[in-house]
């Protein structure tokens, strides 16, 4: 009775904006929300796994009628190549008397084996078990496992299921199997079709073994449609029954939902190997993907107990700490107005001086945090800076796209698509997922597939070579410190020049450094632009802004002072830099942005 009076007394306070029924609606509105999206993902959840759980099973139960057949199956192409070796050692076929009696025992030996006969490649009966006449008009040539045998010489053939209509005997249902093999006739070694029918009744027997529900069932198709069994297939045949086959073909194995005539069916499929068949089973999804709906009904109930349990809970302890909280509120005016350096004192129940407490010490981690920001915004600048310093110029990619537009003018729809697939992989290799640090084969890459834009660009006037020894192309090594340098080659080295140019740049270990030559036979430098250069004074104008005054920082802010760039050069024979690393190899899985 005191909790209906302590309710009835908070709705006869209750008002929108005092702090009591804030706490409250908000906390039951916060809990209730929490628990309606829990209680659906664990709906959802749990009907995915149902689902799950249920292709499982279906899955488990037709492989384990796949592997039935192709036991069966596989017993079938044993019977078929002893048969075939028989045949094929025999010396005259038709005076063999022991090949008869051993043809015989193989026949006597599978009950489900129905005959066994060799014809000629044009269709004429050589030999066959049991000795029975042939029928007229069989029309032999024509039948599915013949010309299937002569088309396809050199694999067993699969025929789908008929009835046996060669010989003069019961005409069962049966499956044949054919091939194409030599045996001897007295001297001559022939070629012929080997057929043996096997009863169609034990394929039967194993998939009419399968339970999938009250309602489901399991049939085979072959590889182009056609039904080889069916639990209704007089009604299939009859056109009262249909089966949706065109999604069956498209898969070997697997499982996805039909729809058929508003029925949701699980269909599981898996191949019969060799034979080339199609195992379906289809299980209606009423009778196994029943979670949901049971679990919807448990939802809803929870979900009305939860709700009052929960505003009762929420009106009391609401009340019980509005008071406290509107006098801390009054103190953190001054924090509210941006005041961090203020520090909240409130008394009154233990948990609301706790509260003052934390708050205080939030304070003071706030204004660590602000500290923090301002250091990390002012790193995160000058990295951002060192970014862009080792961005490729728009202008080169401004280039590029100018000479793809010519190019494609001009119909050279090859260099198009050359110079579009190294440009993309340039460029991918540029980015690196913001690595510093990549391997250098990539580096190697790069720079490769920057040749083969320029040299495009510049219609073959050079040629370049590129070599790098097989134990150090997993080496790490900088981003971006080749390029810069092969552009210098080309701008300053080989365009100026009359002749045609050629580029080499060959990676090579010396001790427990990595060396990187790049020589060019371009115009060269005099003594003093090669000073000026070793010295950081000569700049370059255009290209991809990104000089080998910057490579050489770069390599010096990650290695040391010992480490970095080498010139030798000669007016009208060409320059050579050198760059020098240590040699570092590490694993793909560790590797890190800077060293």
């Amino acid at each position: 009775m005191s909790w209906l009076r302590y309710i009835g007394k908070a709705i006869r306070n209750f008002h929108f904006r005092k702090i009591q029924s804030l706490i409250s609606m908000s906390s039951v509105t916060v809990t209730i929300v929490a628990v309606v999206l829990v209680s659906v993902l664990l709906v959802e959840r749990s009907a995915r796994t149902a689902e799950e759980n249920a292709y499982m099973n279906l899955g488990q139960i037709i492989e384990q009628v796949n592997a039935n057949l192709e036991l069966y199956v596989g017993g079938m192409q044993d019977v078929f190549t002893v048969a075939e070796k028989r045949i094929q050692q025999s010396p005259d076929l038709h005076s063999d008397v022991r090949l008869g009696d051993q043809l015989e025992t193989i026949l006597s030996t599978r009950e489900d084996l129905v005959t066994m006969a060799l014809f000629t490649e044009e269709g004429e009966l050589v030999r066959n078990l049991p000795s029975n006449g042939m029928r007229k008009n069989t029309r032999l040539t024509e039948q599915t496992w013949f010309e299937s045998a002569l088309q396809y010489p050199s694999s067993l053939q699969f025929s789908p299921p008929h009835i046996q209509n060669l010989f003069k005997s019961d005409y069962r249902w049966v499956v044949s199997m054919s091939k194409l093999v030599h045996y001897n006739d007295g001297a001559q070694e022939k070629q012929g079709v080997l057929v043996m029918d096997f009863n169609f009744r034990t394929i039967d027997e194993l998939s009419q073994r399968v339970s999938l529900g009250k309602k489901g069932y399991v049939y085979i198709i072959d590889n182009v449609g056609n039904i080889v069994y069916h639990p209704q297939q007089q009604l299939i045949y009859a056109g009262l029954k249909y089966e949706n086959l065109e999604p069956v073909l498209n898969y070997s194995y697997g499982s996805y939902m039909d729809n058929l005539d508003g029925e949701k069916r699980l269909i599981t499929i898996q191949t019969v190997r060799p034979a080339g068949w199609k195992i379906v089973g289809v299980a209606y999804a009423d009778e196994f993907l029943t979670t949901r709906q049971e679990l919807s009904q448990f939802l809803y109930g929870f979900l009305l107990v939860a709700i009052i349990i929960i505003m009762a809970v929420n009106i009391y302890v609401s009340a019980k700490i509005s008071q406290p909280i509107q006098r801390l509120e009054r103190s953190v005016q001054m924090v509210e107005r941006g005041d961090f350096g203020t520090n909240v004192y409130v008394s009154g129940a233990y948990e609301v001086e706790q509260l003052s407490k934390r708050f205080n010490l939030m304070l003071r981690r706030i204004r660590e945090l602000m500290d923090q920001i301002i250091n990390e915004q002012e790193a995160k600048r000058k990295s951002e800076l060192d970014v862009l310093q080792s961005q490729i110029n728009p202008h080169f990619l401004y280039n590029t796209l100018n000479s793809v537009t010519r190019m494609a003018e001009l119909g050279r729809n090859e260099e198009v698509v050359t110079t579009i697939t190294s440009l993309s992989r340039f460029f991918r290799i540029s980015l690196s997922k913001g690595d510093h640090i990549i391997p250098l084969r990539d580096e190697l890459e790069h720079v490769r597939h920057y040749l083969i834009i320029q040299n495009i660009r510049f219609k073959n006037k050079f040629r370049y070579e590129i070599e790098a020894e097989e134990d150090i192309l997993d080496a790490l090594t900088l981003k971006l410190i080749l390029q810069p340098i092969v552009e210098n080659a080309i701008h300053h080295g080989i365009e100026p020049s009359p002749e045609p140019g050629l580029i080499r740049i060959r990676a090579f270990r010396e001790g427990e450094l990595l060396n990187i030559m790049i020589s060019d036979n371009g115009v060269g430098m005099d003594k003093e632009r090669l000073a000026r250069l070793k010295a950081g004074k000569l700049h370059s104008e255009g290209g991809s802004g990104v000089g080998v005054n910057n490579v050489q920082e770069r390599i010096v802010l990650y290695y040391g002072k010992p480490y970095g760039l080498h010139y030798e050069s000669e007016p009208e024979e060409g320059t050579t830099v050198t760059i020098t690393l240590p040699l570092t190899v590490q694993d793909s899985n560790s590797r890190e942005g800077g060293i």
